[in-house]
C-alpha cells in the first residue's frame, strides 16, 4: 500500500511526462506496441549441434529464453511494470513460459511455469532449469503451483469466483496481494514467452494481460528458409520473433536498443555461456 509492493519498488525520479502517461493510457491494452524481427539462426543451429556433440543438450527455446533474460538484465527498464497508475521497477527477473502437456487432434492441454533468472546464470544453468521444469510439468497428472491455485479458485460457485478475482485485483492494485500468490501467478512476470514452433505454427502478436504485472510478451515461431544471396542461390534459416510490449514503461529508442541486444545474443549464442559481469540498475 502507498506505493509499496512485495515484487517491486516505485520509481520516484521519473520526469512528469512519464508519470502522467499511465493516467492517460490506463490499461495495458491501451498501450500495446507491436514489433517483429526476422533473425538468422544458422549460427544458432551450428552452436546447438556443437554442444550436442559435446554431450550438452541445448534447444532453440533455451537460447531464446536466455537471450531475452540477458536483454532484460542489460536493459533494466524492460523490467518495469505499471500498477495503479504508478511505474515500478521489479525486484527480480522472471520469465513465464507456456508449455504443452498434451497435444492430440482431440485435446490440447497446456500449463505455465515461471523462471527466476539471475545475472550470473549462464545458458547452461538456464537450460538445466528449463529442461527440469518442462519434464516435470509434461506429466498430464502433474499440477504446479499455478494449476493448484486456479483449481482452488474454480472450486467455488460462479458468483464467488467473480468476487475472489475482483478481490485479488483490488489487493494487487494496492500492493496488498500476498507474495505467495504473486509467486504462483504466471501473470506477475517480466516477460511471457511462448514457443509456437513447438505446435507447428509461426509466431503471433500475443496480447499482454491487464491482470498481473506482465509488461511484455514474446512469441517465437518455427524455423523457415529464405534466399540469402540471389546471385549464388545461397539460403539461410531464420526465425520470426514477435514482441508485444507496454509502451508506458520506456521509450521507443530504448526498445530499439534492447532489440539489438536480443538480436546480438541470438546471432552469437556462445556469449550466453559467460555470466553477466555488470548488471545495471534502474533509476530510483
Amino acid at each position: 500500500m502507498f506505493g509499496k509492493r512485495a515484487d517491486g519498488r516505485k520509481i520516484k525520479s521519473l520526469k512528469p511526462y512519464y508519470k502522467i502517461i499511465p493516467y492517460i493510457m490506463k490499461q495495458r491494452v491501451d498501450a500495446q506496441v507491436y514489433f517483429e524481427d526476422e533473425i538468422s539462426v544458422d549460427r544458432l543451429e551450428e552452436y546447438i549441434k556443437k554442444k550436442r556433440e559435446q554431450g550438452i543438450k541445448i534447444t532453440h527455446m533455451d537460447v531464446v529464453l536466455a537471450a531475452i533474460a540477458r536483454t532484460v538484465i542489460e536493459k533494466p527498464r524492460l523490467n518495469r511494470f505499471i500498477m495503479n497508475r504508478r511505474i515500478f521497477a521489479r525486484n527480480e527477473i522472471c520469465i513465464s513460459l507456456a508449455i504443452v502437456k498434451k497435444l492430440t487432434d482431440e485435446e490440447y492441454v497446456d500449463t505455465t511455469v515461471k523462471f527466476k533468472i539471475k545475472p550470473e546464470d549462464t545458458i547452461f544453468k538456464i537450460a538445466e532449469g528449463v529442461h527440469e521444469e518442462v519434464a516435470k510439468n509434461k506429466e498430464a497428472t502433474e499440477e504446479n503451483a499455478t494449476d493448484k491455485l486456479a483449481a482452488f479458485i474454480m472450486s467455488f460457485p460462479n458468483w464467488l469466483i467473480k468476487c475472489i478475482i475482483n478481490l485479488v485485483i483490488f489487493l494487487d492494485n494496492h500492493g496488498l496481494l500476498p507474495k505467495a500468490v504473486i509467486e504462483a501467478s504466471p501473470f506477475h512476470t517480466s516477460i511471457f514467452l511462448t514457443n509456437l514452433g513447438s505446435i507447428g505454427i509461426d509466431s503471433i502478436f500475443h496480447h499482454i494481460y491487464n491482470f498481473g504485472t506482465t509488461s511484455g510478451f514474446l512469441a517465437m515461431g518455427g524455423r523457415k528458409e529464405r534466399v540469402k544471396n540471389y546471385k549464388t542461390g545461397e539460403t539461410e534459416k531464420y526465425m520470426t520473433f514477435r514482441f508485444v510490449m507496454d509502451e508506458r514503461i520506456c521509450d521507443g529508442y530504448y526498445y530499439a536498443k534492447a532489440l539489438s541486444v536480443f538480436r546480438r545474443y541470438i546471432l552469437n549464442p556462445e556469449l550466453l555461456e559467460l555470466p553477466c559481469d555488470t548488471a545495471p540498475k534502474d533509476q530510483k
